[in-house]
């Protein structure tokens, strides 16, 4: 997932980003560090900042291919040119704090986005005291991971998902509202583990399109001592749920 947060320079753009990577694990891309070194050769000339923005967008999405988190990009990519150069967002968030920047060149370039899907605007004084309690707000809106919420961690093979696992799920999720699948690494390690990552990952969210997904090592024990906070907890399905077989599964699929 890609986000792009936008808006005119002192707006609070990076403020937001920064308190949604330290609630997501994800990896954010500031445009003042990027000029910095691998945009050192552009100025802020109309064209530069088109090549600025595409630049930025390239950077995004090879990370977010290598990575698999998600990406979080904060500039100003103050023109529709500039935006159409960077690429499609999975979200586009506008911080909308200000009227004018630091910066007259910026603000007579500055035009309104005509797309985005957050916008985050002015309530008060003490707005900027305020952004990183939206940044929960984006979070929440777009179902990204929230490594800070109460969480229950499903942990198996999954080799294939099946109906299961689903219930298991279901189960899971009437004990905290966020739910991550953990998928151990043990691809090729027996014939029971055909399946990559990607493999699994695609199988859970197509029966399941939001579910979130991360791959893990290859856990066999979990170990700790006094009360840490958390609990191990097996869950009873019943027979029928317990008699669904995922050998039998890989034969009915051909793997």
């Amino acid at each position: 997932m890609i986000i792009q947060f936008l808006g005119l320079p002192g707006s609070g753009k990076t403020t937001i980003a920064d308190a949604v990577r330290d609630r997501t694990n994800a990896i954010h891309i500031n445009a003042d560090q990027v000029r910095a070194g691998l945009n050192k050769d552009l100025g802020f000339s109309p064209e530069d900042r088109v090549e600025q923005a595409r630049r930025m967008g390239e950077l995004a999405r090879l990370l977010e291919q290598i990575q698999d988190k998600p990406v979080l990009v904060d500039f100003v990519c103050p023109t529709e040119e500039t935006r159409k150069a960077f690429g499609e967002a999975d979200v586009v968030v506008w911080v909308d704090t200000i009227k004018e920047g630091r910066f007259e060149d910026t603000n007579k370039l500055w035009e309104d986005p005509t797309h985005y899907d957050h916008r985050i605007e002015t309530v008060g004084d003490d707005y900027l005291d305020s952004l990183p309690v939206r940044a929960i707000t984006v979070v929440r809106k777009f179902g990204i991971t929230d490594w800070k919420e109460d969480t229950v961690l499903l942990l198996g093979r999954y080799q294939p998902w099946h109906e299961g696992h689903r219930a298991l799920f279901d189960e899971a999720a009437k004990r905290n509202t966020q739910v991550v699948i953990g998928v151990r690494h043990t691809v090729g390690m027996t014939e029971k583990d055909p399946l990559h990552f990607d493999e699994v990952k695609n199988f859970i969210q197509k029966d399941m399109p939001a579910a979130n997904v991360i791959k893990v090592p290859n856990i066999t024990n979990i170990v700790y001592g006094r009360d840490v906070g958390y609990k191990i907890e097996q869950v009873d399905l019943g027979a029928d749920i317990h008699a669904i077989s995922a050998t039998q599964k890989r034969k009915e699929m051909g793997i």
